[in-house]
């Protein structure tokens, strides 16, 4: 048996389902824009450089999702899906998925962004685990805060051994191990697996590649 593992935005996405709910949010009105569109950016730039306080952002992006009912907020994710997602479907990203489903291998999304936001992504994808970042909910509702630890650089490690362990598996589990990320901030796991490639990778995390020889792949062609 094999284990394939995707990050999300930036690697099967064209672009960061994150921050561009933010976005959406910020469009319709939701939040205040000057202050809320500033602090995405910035938050955004401190992700890229591979400097962003994980607690600190999430208490930001948490933060407005305990403001709404989750009827309210349902609706307006199947809203964000048509208006923003869509635009950021690949087809060799999908193909990529299908291709390892096809094959038989366990296939999970790990991914940092919450899982209010990448849940229905992930469904619409046809992958059948995702390890995310967990927003806390009380009777049904978000409250703002994270539940345990955020599935971000080491914590991805953590996060997919926990979910392995759930089912009785580890990493001596699997005869091959892939993740497929973009990111400088995915090094971590992508150094865990037997079989990492950068896709479409940004400066820092292409140079590593290059060094140790890692698969790099675009989906972007």
């Amino acid at each position: 048996m094999n284990l394939a593992l995707f990050d999300l935005d930036n690697t099967l996405l064209a672009g960061d389902s994150d921050y561009e709910w933010g976005q959406f949010i910020v469009d319709h009105g939701l939040v205040d824009r000057t202050e809320y569109e500033a602090r995405n950016a910035e938050f955004y730039e401190q992700y890229k450089a591979g400097t962003m306080n994980i607690f600190e952002y999430l208490a930001f992006a948490l933060g407005p999702l305990a403001k709404r009912p989750r009827a309210e907020l349902e609706v307006l994710h199947e809203q964000f899906m048509r208006e923003r997602v869509d635009g950021m479907w690949l087809p060799a990203a999908q193909a990529l998925v299908d291709q390892h489903i096809a094959a038989g291998d366990m296939c999970a999304v790990v991914t940092a962004t919450n899982a209010f936001v990448t849940g229905p992504i992930v469904r619409k994808l046809g992958v059948p685990h995702m390890v995310a970042t967990t927003p806390a909910q009380e009777a049904g509702e978000f409250t703002g805060a994270p539940r345990g630890t955020p599935a971000f650089q080491a914590g991805k490690i953590e996060r997919v051994e926990n979910w392995l362990e759930s089912m009785g598996l580890h990493w001596g589990s699997f005869e091959r191990t892939w993740f497929y990320s973009d990111s400088r901030n995915d090094l971590p796991l992508l150094e865990r697996v037997s079989d990492p490639v950068a896709v479409d990778p940004d400066p820092t995390l292409r140079a590593h590649a290059e060094r140790h020889g890692w698969k790099i792949l675009s989906l972007r062609g």
